[in-house]
């Protein structure tokens, strides 16, 4: 069984736990946090979502993402989410964006790194392949119906900050 602390509106805990698979109470929301990963040469880090999934089988997302578990910070969340879904071991990550909606709060994450492209570690259950792609690959997976439609939307304004713009090569400091 899966715990999850329960959070008000404003993003303060509520003192309530949260059991996955159950119905989130109404004025309730539980917490997730996302990391989009960036190469340091200058690509972006796909992941395929498994097959079995319920929600987006096999559809692309950005990175890793997952609940926070009970006790955790939203930060410890996204580094053990990223660590679990790709291998990778991050000790900064820099907040990108915070999504409120009826039952969840969303931090994203963004993780710079220098890893061997190699060393991505899929997460059984979870994950089924992943590759490494240009901005322009990028923006065309973005914008395409293999891209999670969810993710997208909480994507959105910083995609739109760090690759629309005509002089961008890398997602700028």
């Amino acid at each position: 069984m899966e715990l999850w602390d329960a959070y008000n509106i404003d993003g303060t805990l509520a003192g309530v736990d949260l059991i996955r698979g159950e119905k989130i109470p109404e004025g309730f929301r539980h917490a997730v946090a996302e990391v989009f990963v960036f190469h340091e040469e200058g690509t972006i880090l796909l992941m395929q979502r498994d097959r079995n999934k319920p929600n987006y089988p096999g559809y692309w997302e950005s990175g890793a993402g997952g609940a926070v578990l009970k006790g955790e910070s939203f930060f410890e969340g996204a580094k053990r989410e990223l660590w679990e879904e790709t291998g990778i071991v991050a000790t900064k990550l820099e907040p990108t964006y915070s999504v409120v909606t009826h039952d969840t709060i969303y931090k994203g994450y963004l993780c710079r790194t220098d890893i061997s492209k190699d060393s991505i570690i899929l997460q059984e259950d979870e994950t089924i392949g992943y590759k490494w792609i240009n901005k322009s690959e990028f923006m065309e997976i973005f914008q395409s119906e293999k891209f999670v439609t969810s993710l997208k939307d909480r994507l959105g304004a910083f995609v739109n900050h760090h690759f629309r713009m005509d002089n961008c090569s890398e997602v700028q400091k």
